[in-house]
């Protein structure tokens, strides 16, 4: 820390990234540049870096918008799903054919160049003052979602590196497992997480906020960890959950410091890893590495860029602005060396050497991107310019005549909702398999004896629970085809055609419903239950004795949890609807702060036994107090020790306040 202080202060001076010099200090720390190290516990550091990643995750989740991001998706979600997927690609095939490297490190490779350095972008951004060129949303929403897309990649990685291989089953049981996770994360805790921070933020206590906040997201780092998933896949989902809270905005003010510390710490920390020999044995390999990079992504996202209609000097900026890899390739190297346990490898050497070159370089491109794009605008033949016109034209007829209309839009979303709950449902099911797993008879003799039982019927009462939910999309899906096939249809019925015509879609769809459901709810059962008949009897009678408690109970409960699943989703409109608080600025000499000791004259004596307005002149306007600001205290308030006032009025006012209340104010 004392090592990143310093360094943070002259790189701020010289106005070069930090980033640079957290690993310049940790490659002097580390135990390779002067044949030891400068570290009391060199064993610590790979448990530093973890940490690192866990606050950096969930404080980018706590940033992330999708309001923003949906309204560039037309163009930076295409770009950064091909720049992702084609730099994977490239980088897989380096490593196998160029490198001779096994299949798991080549695959680490491809993650770790596939994905840009959002926070080096938006801080060379702000430093030249460009934030409102155009190309800059879609340069900062492109390596926003390449970092999200990084996420659910380096979780698939790490499964693969723990040992299930890229076989395309083993691929498809971690990209489903991946999925599962991810959709009850995502699910339940938009119905929970906001819900308990909302609570939490309105008794004004910042230390149980964050304790709360720090809680959620290492409990659900926690489960990722368990599942053979990354931490830091839990802890971006606790950051996008946290999102959706009213607090958003506290709860970033308030992880803040904790992202700032260990950001620094995280760096210095890789740069401790690096082995400055190494490196240089690397150089060539680390150079050719920067070109492809540098490259790849370039042509990638010029190409992304003029695809979805962009115009040439902005697809060149962006292309410049892209070309490089920060932060998440030295977690990917790093996960690599935890997952595999191959600290001898040459790979992450050359990983944060070619992160480093990328990222010096990147500030450099960015300037001349501007004149460059100029350049190669004025360049551009006529004809070339003339089909670019005609291709943005026809382009946007198809994106104007791809817009859904409101049937097929709720035709689609009825349908989300019956894929999410039919995960959910498999989710249960495999909750009840892992817990059946564990041990239980330091609890429970008894318990564990039957465990089995138990965690089966816990599992179909949730299924019971969710039977509603269907019924409904069910139901509404069926009026969607229902509404799909009349708009279809050509035949020259009355009303009765066409009340049968959407009765029967409704009925056959339900039928297709409940069929998927009870199918789905019978295999897992076959598998779940115990095998003894009598006991599987015995959970169905239990099961059919629940159904009206469900009816009365649990499906209740379901409605008011899907209600506040809809209020997260639709928190972050409703807080971009709130008008933005007007900030008066007053005289320093016209405005008093100050604070009631427990010795003042004012303590135990409310505004209207003191006659503060009549004795003074001043006005006191707000008052602090537990953490809470009650603004225009009436006369009936009492003021305590602790207390923070704020008056205004003129100086000899504030004078005669000061004398009043007994206190000491700047």
């Amino acid at each position: 820390m004392a090592v990143a202080g310093l360094v943070a202060v002259i790189f701020h001076k010289l106005r070069w990234p930090k980033v640079i010099g957290y690993l310049l200090a940790g490659v002097l720390m580390g135990p390779h540049t002067w044949g030891g190290s400068f570290l009391a516990d060199e064993t610590s550091i790979q448990t530093i870096g973890q940490l690192g990643i866990v606050f950096l995750m969930l404080t980018l989740g706590l940033e992330f918008s999708a309001g923003a991001l949906k309204k560039v998706k037309g163009v930076s979600g295409p770009m950064a799903f091909v720049d992702t997927v084609v730099m994977i690609w490239i980088g897989y095939t380096v490593g196998r054919r160029v490198f001779g490297w096994s299949s798991v490190q080549s695959l680490f490779l491809g993650a770790a160049i596939c994905d840009s350095a959002t926070t080096l972008l938006a801080k060379t951004i702000d430093e030249m003052k460009w934030t409102s060129r155009p190309f800059v949303k879609y340069v900062i929403s492109t390596s926003i979602l390449e970092d999200v897309m990084c996420v659910g990649v380096i979780a698939l990685v790490t499964g693969v590196a723990n040992g299930r291989g890229l076989s395309v089953g083993a691929v498809g049981l971690s990209l489903g497992s991946l999925a599962v996770f991810f959709v009850c994360t995502v699910v339940l805790g938009m119905v929970l997480v906001p819900r308990l921070l909302n609570a939490v933020a309105k008794g004004g206590n910042d230390e149980s906020l964050l304790l709360t906040l720090l809680g959620c997201c290492f409990f659900v780092s926690w489960v990722a960890y368990r599942l053979d998933f990354s931490l830091a896949l839990g802890a971006f989902l606790m950051g996008v959950l946290g999102s959706s809270s009213i607090a958003r905005r506290r709860l970033l003010n308030l992880a803040a410091p904790l992202r700032n510390m260990f950001a620094a710490v995280f760096f210095v920390t890789i740069g401790c890893l690096v082995n400055p020999a190494a490196c240089w044995d690397n150089i060539w390999v680390i150079l050719l590495l920067s070109l492809v990079v540098v490259c790849g992504k370039g042509v990638n996202c010029f190409s992304m860029s003029m695809l979805t209609g962009q115009p040439v000097k902005a697809s060149v900026q962006t292309a410049f602005g892209l070309a490089q890899i920060g932060e998440f390739a030295y977690m990917v190297a790093l996960l690599y060396m935890t997952a595999t346990g191959d600290v001898s490898s040459a790979m992450y050497q050359i990983v944060v050497g070619v992160s480093l070159v990328t990222t010096c370089m990147n500030p450099m491109m960015l300037r001349i991107s501007d004149p460059v794009g100029d350049w190669v605008e004025r360049r551009m033949p006529e004809r070339a310019k003339g089909w670019i016109r005609q291709y943005n034209v026809w382009l946007e007829r198809i994106r104007a005549a791809a817009v859904p209309g409101e049937t097929t839009s709720r035709l689609r979303r009825n349908l989300v909702y019956l894929a999410v709950f039919w995960v959910l449902m498999f989710a249960f099911s495999v909750m009840a398999s892992m817990l059946d797993g564990y041990d239980w008879s330091r609890f429970s003799a008894f318990f564990n004896a039957h465990k089995k039982t138990f965690f089966s019927l816990a599992a179909n009462i949730a299924f019971l629970a969710l039977l509603k939910p269907i019924w409904t999309a069910g139901r509404h899906l069926g009026d969607d085809v229902g509404q799909l096939l009349l708009a279809g249809a050509r035949f020259s019925g009355g009303e009765a055609w066409r009340k049968a015509l959407l009765r029967t879609a409704r009925s056959f769809t339900l039928l297709a419903v409940s069929a998927v459901t009870l199918g789905e709810i019978v295999m897992i059962d076959v598998n779940l239950m115990p095998e003894e008949t009598s006991v599987r009897i015995g959970i169905a009678v239990v099961l059919a004795v629940a159904i009206p408690l469900a009816v009365r109970y649990l499906w209740p409960a379901v409605s008011a949890a899907g209600l506040q699943f809809n209020e997260a989703l639709e928190a972050e409109a409703r807080m971009a609807e709130r008008p933005e608080p007007l900030v008066f600025s007053m005289p320093s000499d016209r405005y008093m702060k100050a604070v009631i000791a427990g010795a003042s004259p004012a303590a135990g004596r409310s505004i209207k036994e003191l006659d503060i307005r009549a004795k003074t002149g001043a006005s006191v306007v707000s008052i602090s107090r537990g953490g809470l600001k009650h603004g225009n205290p009436g006369a009936a308030w009492r003021f305590e020790p602790g207390d923070e006032v704020e008056a205004i009025g003129e100086p000899p006012q504030l004078e005669s306040l000061k004398r009043l209340l007994g206190v000491e104010a700047p």
